[in-house]
């Protein structure tokens, strides 16, 4: 059965149920699930709930999210599900204050999108079967312990039997009242704000733009806001999940509702009675754009919101993610989108360590990158929810790049060494960039960087300048392989490498594509020491170029969750070899 093998521990340990046990089914357990199980690591996936809520909790999608799902394989499906997000509509005291165009630089191969959360769980499902591997429903973490092998889980399953699992690890996907979290003995600091909220999904037949969200403000006699609507479009017609601050009859004090739970998180969906059709068609004709019905209301509730951080994202073999470590405010859709991103950054960690090919100290890394980048958006979400807006001291191209959660960075992670070669493009720690216009042999169509990235681990991806450049990037090509260690990699898992060739020079002669047509073939024979061609794209239009900020000969090495691991230039020389064996030497086990 997929994802259910028994896995040996290392030699004299005791025998395992799974490598990694899973606790959570919603976006960012199943992303983390996903992600192991394309790396061929045996996971079970586990859930309280008999099945996916039908609530369109979380609905947006940044673009951030939609590459990590295009490197994962099941972007397509996503984006099939999806609605495009074109932009904002603001409304200040019932008069047009502004359109916000969500428009990002044409390099950015993805926009923004909305997605109801069950749709999201769904797809991720679906692709996780594929592995085969299905989520265990009914199924509830009650208490684990961990010694230096690895971790025993007690859970009860659906019938209402126990049952003890034993894996390498464990992670924490189960949200603001996460068991793992409360087992681990983590601090989750912070407060929560004392208004109460609305959800709705809803149809209306008004005559705004398809595409484009709605908050609609009003401020009271002293010059607060007291007054809110929040409109994001969903799939279908005129179908939009609207908030809303909540009446005094539906709040959780006066319905019965659990305040946040007994462990004191006042944090999301509450158990009393939700708001009815008429709850929201009194929000509406007070602060709607124009005269609306409201109609076809498929659920609805009250939620509350607390704003907290984990002290520490993981201890030992056991690990927490998405809600379990950060809860905020959902201004800008920050909370699931950050989820998926800290479950993806952490899979690829514990793949190589389940393989036994990572750095002893590897997974501390999680910690290390993902806590700033949690941090970072609880107070960034707190500030926009307290002010009403977004208003940090940035201009509106920078705070529109940050919302789609593309300029999230490494730049203090332990993984990453200095900067080398010249001061342009993006450095260690930070995204690695797309770019279209790569020409092959093999290809009657350019393609783009991320379809070279695509369904593979660790890349090495060396800029050559001219036939010279080769053999400096075979050299390199094949000192990636043996720092990875384990052969290199053979699986499939190990670094991979391919090169891309500057652009040819356009002086009109043919020289420059003689030259290359050269250079391509000597790559495609394959180095005199009979090593493995490397595959070699030409950067016809000159866009991994500029992307990059190359300024000649350089190696990037592009992890597997897109971030660039080291920067090194030229590729010939000592430095580049011994910078290139330095970082997979952090990765990598010796």
């Amino acid at each position: 059965m997929g994802g259910h093998a028994a896995r040996g521990s290392p030699p004299g340990g005791p025998v395992t149920d799974t490598d990694v046990l899973i606790v959570g089914a919603g976006p960012v357990g199943l992303t983390a699930a996903a992600e192991l199980r394309r790396q061929r690591v045996a996971c079970r996936v586990i859930d309280r709930l008999p099945g996916r809520l039908p609530y369109a909790k979380a609905v947006g999608i940044q673009p951030r999210t939609l590459e990590v799902w295009d490197r994962m394989g099941l972007v397509r499906a996503a984006l099939e599900a999806a609605v495009p997000m074109r932009g904002q509509l603001l409304y200040v005291d019932g008069a047009e204050q502004g359109r916000i165009d969500l428009r990002l630089p044409p390099e950015v191969p993805y926009g923004f999108a909305a997605l109801p959360q069950y749709e999201t769980e769904r797809i991720l499902e679906e692709h996780l079967a594929r592995f085969g591997t299905r989520i265990e429903r009914g199924a509830e973490l009650v208490s684990f312990a961990q010694d230096a092998d690895g971790v025993v889980s007690r859970i009860t399953t659906a019938d209402g039997g126990d049952e003890e699992v034993r894996s390498l690890f464990l992670v924490g996907c189960d949200g603001a009242h996460s068991t793992v979290r409360k087992g681990l003995g983590l601090s989750f600091e912070g407060g929560a704000f004392p208004e109460e909220y609305m959800l709705g999904d809803v149809e209306v037949d008004w005559s705004l733009p398809p595409g484009y969200g709605v908050r609609s403000l009003h401020h009271g006699a002293d010059g607060a806001v007291d007054d809110v609507l929040v409109c994001i479009p969903l799939p279908g017609r005129h179908r939009y999940r609207m908030s809303m601050l909540v009446p005094p009859g539906l709040s959780a004090a006066g319905s019965g509702g659990d305040g946040g739970g007994a462990d004191g998180v006042a944090h999301g969906l509450e158990t009393g009675r939700g708001p009815g059709l008429e709850d929201i068609q009194a929000v509406l004709d007070r602060l709607a754009p124009e005269p609306v019905t409201a109609s076809a209301l498929r659920w609805s509730s009250v939620f509350r919101i607390s704003h907290r951080l984990v002290d520490r994202y993981g201890d030992g073999r056991v690990f927490v993610a998405g809600d379990a470590a950060h809860i905020h405010p959902p201004t800008g859709a920050q909370g699931m989108n950050t989820g998926i991103q800290d479950a993806h950054n952490l899979a690829w960690k514990l793949a190589l360590a389940v393989a036994g090919r990572a750095h002893p100290r590897l997974l501390e890394s999680y910690h290390a990158e993902r806590h700033p980048v949690g941090e970072e958006v609880v107070g960034r979400t707190v500030r926009h929810a307290r002010q009403g807006a977004a208003s940090d001291a940035e201009d509106a191209g920078t705070a529109l790049l940050r919302e789609a959660q593309l300029l999230v960075a490494y730049p203090g992670s332990p993984l990453v060494g200095p900067r080398g070669g010249n001061g342009a493009g993006p450095g260690p720690g930070e995204r690695a960039p797309d770019c279209g216009g790569l020409t092959s042999r093999g290809a009657s169509v350019p393609l783009r960087l991320f379809d070279l990235l695509r369904d593979r681990g660790h890349v090495l991806v060396l800029y050559a300048e001219s036939a010279a450049d080769l053999a400096a990037c075979g050299e390199l090509a094949a000192l990636a392989r043996r720092s990875a260690g384990a052969g290199g990699g053979a699986d499939g898992s190990g670094p991979q490498a391919c090169v891309v060739l500057a652009a040819p020079d356009p002086s009109g002669d043919g020289a420059g594509q003689d030259r290359h047509g050269a250079a391509v073939d000597a790559a495609y024979e394959g180095p005199a020491s009979g090593a493995a061609p490397l595959p070699v794209f030409v950067d016809g239009r000159g866009e991994f170029a500029r992307a990059y900020g190359t300024g000649g000969a350089t190696a990037f090495v592009v992890r597997p969750d897109g971030y660039l691991g080291v920067r090194l230039a030229p590729v010939a020389g000592p430095e580049t070899a011994a910078g290139l064996a330095a970082h997979f030497a952090r990765v990598f086990a010796g």
